[in-house]
């Protein structure tokens, strides 16, 4: 899907540095971070630098390439050959699941990841996008930040655990899967559909979400992606006989268009909180101080004060969008000729709405902003198909979360990243999530990545990650695994 990511982009920094300061964390470790043998770097770099390095757009790229570059490594690493799957759509959309078994204690858990990434032109970059790139103490290239060192973190996770001989309690299963950046062949949506057996799971953790922000260095907090918004898309379109542009008439096409999305620019959807987004703020009301910690406190009561809602959302885009569905137009087109009044007028509006809702809902309500009946309203889908109509199916509420993946969280955040907060958040972007959770296989998006809040490059000019934040999210991450699928001992 399109989307920002990470969400880490709209966090508001300065009240999480206040929640940072007040909230001390004090707790045992599973075990010290930072202690990554020379092997472990070394296999996890040589991953990242690989993946970096094949282009996977949707352009001219290839996700299979990429697929099969992992499932040589899983391979090589002894993983028998009915453990991996490697299958999708056509030549170049193939997506790769590999099973870890375990006791079968408990149900498995699904870990997923896209293989593709954005577009990235060469013109646009100092370095190559395609060339893994260290330098001044960061890795540059293209799904750097967005999400190949996630995936080169997973693979390694699941390599070193094959190699340990480690026993889970319960089948860990991989899915490195193709078109969450775009295009027509979504891989995790493919594998629910033609082969759910192989990713059914308890739970489902998505590293392409989450992750701790940093303010020059200073950890502020660890966010987990408890639920998100809908990602949708509408065309907006006028049509008329056009003319000559010496003669001008009222109705011009543009004038039409451009009134509708003035009017749409005004609308508010209504406020709305759900079980993760109330939780996020009540721990901030919690520690917030002055007018603004009163505005939450209001905000929050069973009837919500309105003057509170207003002034908390105009303070915050990123409050704002946790607080409402959100629609902002992205794109226009209009006119065939500078000496002709235009035939065609057509906006595209992109949509962020909250769980509960439907994407045609939101449509209607569209229709009655706009409120003119030459502004024809359609849908867009993923791949770029318009309908009149839009799917009717409300995205499921927030699943309650698990408390064994939070309670490891807190643990495994008090020891990498002392003092940082553990917050479960709604993501106001969209991940490959929203198919899993919409499955019924409730979904978190969880990273071990740290980034400053002033440095997020995600689908930008000269994507970088730092150094050491990479193998900090690799120990992290093999670290949370073992803490949470470790075998009761035997007494």
């Amino acid at each position: 899907m399109l989307k920002f990511s990470p969400c880490r982009l709209f966090r508001n920094v300065a009240l999480l540095v206040v929640m940072a300061a007040a909230l001390l964390v004090s707790q045992k470790s599973f075990s010290q971070p930072g202690q990554l043998d020379d092997a472990t770097r070394k296999l996890s770099h040589d991953i990242f630098k690989q993946l970096v390095e094949i282009n996977t757009t949707d352009s001219v790229g290839s996700v299979t390439a990429a697929a099969v570059a992992m499932e040589q490594r899983f391979v090589d690493a002894g993983f028998a050959k009915d453990d991996i799957y490697l299958g999708g759509p056509n030549d170049r959309k193939k997506n790769l699941v590999v099973r870890l078994h375990g006791s079968g204690a408990h149900r498995p858990i699904l870990f997923i990841g896209h293989l593709d990434v954005v577009e990235a032109r060469r013109e646009d970059w100092t370095s190559d996008p395609f060339q893994f790139l260290e330098k001044d103490g960061y890795y540059y290239g293209r799904g750097t930040q967005d999400m190949k060192e996630c995936d080169a973190i997973m693979v390694a996770t699941f390599l070193r655990m094959k190699q340990e001989g480690y026993r889970p309690d319960r089948d860990l299963i991989l899915a490195l899967t193709a078109d969450e950046e775009g295009g027509k062949s979504n891989g995790v949506q493919w594998l629910i559909q033609n082969h759910r057996e192989l990713i059914d799971a308890a739970y489902v953790l998505n590293p392409d979400g989450g992750g701790v922000d940093l303010d020059h260095g200073k950890p502020l907090s660890m966010d987990v992606d408890a639920t998100e918004k809908l990602y949708s898309d509408y065309q907006l379109t006028v049509t008329n006989k056009g003319g000559h542009s010496s003669l001008p008439v009222p109705d011009n096409a543009i004038y039409h268009l451009s009134n509708a999305l003035v009017r749409l620019q005004g609308h508010e959807f209504p406020f709305e909180l759900n079980t993760v987004t109330r939780a996020y703020f009540e721990r901030l009301a919690a520690r917030a101080v002055g007018e603004k910690a009163g505005d939450l406190r209001a905000m929050l009561q069973l009837a919500p004060d309105k003057a509170a809602v207003a002034r908390l959302s105009a303070g915050s885009p990123f409050w704002n969008s946790l607080m409402h569905t959100t629609c902002v137009a992205t794109r226009l087109m209009a006119g065939h000729a500078n000496n002709a009044l235009p035939q065609k007028a057509e906006a595209i509006v992109n949509c962020r709405i909250l769980p509960g809702h439907s994407r045609e809902e939101i449509r209607q309500e569209l229709m009655a902003t706009v409120a003119d009946a030459q502004v024809v309203i359609r849908y867009v889908d993923n791949a770029g198909a318009v309908a009149d109509v839009a799917p009717s199916e409300k995205q499921s509420p927030p699943a309650e979360l698990d408390r064994h993946v939070m309670a490891a969280m807190d643990k495994q955040t008090a020891e990498f990243w002392p003092g940082a907060p553990v917050i479960p958040t709604m993501a106001t972007g969209a991940s490959d999530g929203i198919y899993t959770s919409a499955a019924g296989m409730p979904t978190y998006g969880i990273s071990g990545i740290a980034l400053e809040v002033s440095d997020a490059r995600a689908h930008g000019r000269d994507e970088r990650l730092p150094v050491e934040s990479f193998y900090r999210g690799v120990d992290f991450y093999y670290q949370l695994i073992k803490m949470l699928t470790a075998e009761e001992p035997k007494h």
